[in-house]
């Protein structure tokens, strides 16, 4: 929308994460929806909420709730989703997770979002999406800012120069004894998860 260039780095084979699975929808608050139905919320009462729930960094905590509403729009507005019912979850003081009729609302959104997203790949050169492809260093300038990422596909690196966005997921899924989950949970390592295989932390790692 904003005329920028994008490119999208899976490690997988294709897109989407765990995000595909979730079942409770998007929160936000102020959106049309919540008026609709005449419900009360406002995004200082989010990020109150937010900020019991244990949030550590208040400033990020401030961007994420303060856009929550504006996000859930755009999404409804140029995505044709619905996303007209609105519950209230477990540490919310107002119902504002959106959802629509569909059983699996992860799934609704992420696959619209990359369709759009592959839309645009085919038409334009505005947008591309490598897949199979792992992301394993961040560059950075002499003043320690991020410029770029380092990702590796078909046994070979290569290099991408811009702003760097990790929508990285967890580490449940990494077994191994180098892994975030033996280092901050080891009594956890002998459980399953539902986790798909790709968690394994790598985006929390390099940031």
């Amino acid at each position: 929308e904003c005329g920028g260039r994008t490119l999208l780095v899976d490690k997988s084979s294709f897109c989407g994460g765990n995000s595909t699975k979730a079942t409770s929808g998007i929160n936000g608050a102020e959106t049309k929806a919540q008026k609709a139905n005449g419900i009360d919320d406002t995004i200082e009462l989010f990020t109150s909420d937010t900020l019991k729930g244990g949030a550590k960094k208040p400033e990020v905590v401030k961007v994420l709730c303060g856009n929550s509403g504006i996000d859930v729009d755009w999404l409804v507005e140029k995505f044709s989703l619905d996303l007209s019912l609105v519950a209230r979850l477990g540490g919310h003081s107002a119902p504002r997770t959106h959802r629509g009729a569909e059983r699996f609302p992860g799934m609704t959104i992420t696959y619209a979002l990359i369709q759009m997203v592959e839309k645009i790949a085919e038409r334009t050169d505005k947008a591309r999406i490598v897949t199979k492809a792992r992301a394993h260093k961040l560059l950075t300038n002499s003043a320690g800012a991020c410029v770029g990422v380092v990702y590796e596909k078909g046994g070979l690196d290569f290099q991408e120069h811009g702003p760097v966005i990790l929508a990285t997921g967890g580490f449940g899924a990494d077994f191994t004894q180098q892994s975030l989950l033996a280092q901050y949970r080891p009594d956890l390592m002998h459980l399953p998860t539902t986790n798909g295989e790709h968690c394994t932390g790598n985006g929390i790692k390099m940031g």
